[in-house]
C-alpha cells in the first residue's frame, strides 16, 4: 500500500507551504488524482484520516479528490483517446506507438487555509 507514503509526502508539502505562507490551519485540500495513477482512493482516504490525527496543521482538513481522466496520444495518427477504454493500442489506426498524456498524476490543486495571526507588539511610552 503506497497510499500512506503519498499522504505523508502531501502532508510534508502542506507543512512547507504553511511555513512559507504563514498558515495556521488548513481547512481543506483538493487533490487531483489520475485515473491510472495506481492510487486506490478508498485506501488513500483511510490513510489521510489516519495521518491527519498526527498533524495539527491538517487535523481538521477535509480531503477533496478530483479524478483526472487518462488520455493517450498516438504518435502515428496524432489522435488522443481514452486510455482506460482502449489501452495502449490506438482505436483509430491500431498503432502501438502511443504514450500517456494525462492520468498518472497526483496534484495538489487547491488549499483552503487560515493565516497565522501575527502577534502585535505593543509599546508603552
Amino acid at each position: 500500500m503506497h497510499e500512506l507514503s503519498i499522504v505523508t509526502h502531501v502532508a510534508k508539502t502542506l507543512d512547507e507551504l504553511a511555513e512559507e505562507n504563514h498558515l495556521e490551519k488548513i481547512g481543506s485540500v483538493t487533490l487531483q488524482v489520475g485515473e491510472v495513477s495506481g492510487i486506490v482512493t478508498d485506501y488513500f482516504i483511510d490513510c489521510w484520516n489516519y495521518f491527519k490525527r498526527k498533524d495539527p496543521l491538517i487535523e481538521e482538513a477535509e480531503l477533496k479528490l478530483e479524478e483526472i481522466k487518462a488520455v493517450t496520444f498516438c504518435e502515428d495518427c496524432k489522435q488522443e483517446y481514452e486510455t482506460v477504454r482502449y489501452g495502449r493500442i490506438c482505436p483509430y489506426c491500431h498503432s502501438e506507438h502511443t504514450y500517456l498524456v494525462t492520468g498518472n498524476e497526483c496534484i495538489i490543486k487547491e488549499i483552503e487555509a487560515e493565516e497565522r495571526k501575527e502577534e502585535k507588539k505593543e509599546t508603552c511610552e
